[in-house]
């Protein structure tokens, strides 16, 4: 009988974010493919665990995966792990998984921490729908034509950046998105977490360190019209708070009521609210 692949999240910084079920599979698999065996080995250990790694990675892959198909068809269950967070998203395995279930290996998901959800979950923004957009492309030319098309997109936008790159990226965030409101993750779960809320084009008064991992968030693009400039953001913040102040109806009522007060879509008094408190004095 063929093994099954496991795929299975890990922390993205702090480790007790790892979930029971990860750490029992972890430790039942015959073998684990790491992107990084060195970090992969670091969270064996602080839990104790022997399992023998092999590394997986955007380098050896085309050698790695006919030997881990054999594995597997031998009847070894394996484990995949990336660095941090979900493998696949933003990281190597697709390939794997796919090859996978061609030959018919079972795939068993165990979920866990996520940058992508864990960054949208503290944005404030919507989330009911949203882009996931990987890493920003590392070319100022090709950044600034990919940070253009995602101007007016009018759902909640999130991307990665590396710690090198940051500085100018935002600086042309700055350039191209405008009025759009902006929040920057650094360091998720980690000691050091950092997570600043602001206007792109106030980008240039937010000190960000060009250190540790970064998730950006882009609130929906809002067309903004001559009717909807002449709402008072003063009555609407009134109208929200009284709802929330009550403890009776949850923000995303508060929001859509108040959408219907002042004919706007939810997307838009989101996107107030951000400015809002953007804009207020610290």
């Amino acid at each position: 009988m063929a093994g099954s692949l496991y795929v299975v999240s890990t922390p993205i910084g702090n480790l007790d974010d790892i979930t029971f079920r990860a750490v029992n599979t972890l430790k039942s698999v015959g073998l684990i493919a790491a992107e990084d065996t060195r970090r992969t080995d670091h969270l064996l250990k602080h839990f104790g665990l022997t399992t023998p790694t092999t590394s997986l990675h955007e380098h050896n892959e085309t050698q790695k995966i006919p030997q881990l198909l054999r594995t597997l068809a031998n009847g070894t269950d394996i484990a995949l792990v990336s660095d941090a967070g979900t493998p696949v998203v933003a990281d190597p395995g697709q390939r794997l998984i796919a090859r996978a279930i061609a030959q018919g290996v079972r795939i068993v998901p165990i979920p866990g921490a996520s940058a992508v959800l864990t960054a949208l979950a503290a944005s404030g923004y919507p989330a009911d729908e949203f882009v996931f957009a990987g890493f920003a492309p590392s070319k100022s030319s090709d950044r600034k034509k990919w940070l253009s098309r995602l101007a007016d997109e009018s759902r909640t936008v999130v991307f990665f950046e590396a710690p090198h790159r940051i500085g100018k990226t935002l600086g042309e965030m700055r350039e191209i998105l405008g009025k759009r409101p902006i929040t920057i993750a650094r360091e998720l779960t980690k000691l050091h977490e950092h997570i600043v809320r602001t206007i792109a084009d106030q980008l240039d008064e937010a000190p960000i360190p060009g250190r540790g991992e970064f998730t950006v968030i882009l609130a929906p693009f809002q067309n903004q019209d001559a009717s909807q400039q002449d709402i008072d953001n003063a009555e609407l913040l009134t109208y929200f708070g009284q709802m929330i102040e009550t403890g009776t109806v949850s923000r995303r009522r508060a929001v859509s009521a108040t959408a219907d007060k002042f004919g706007l879509t939810t997307n838009e008094v989101y996107a107030r609210l951000e400015r809002i408190k953007s804009e207020a004095p610290s």
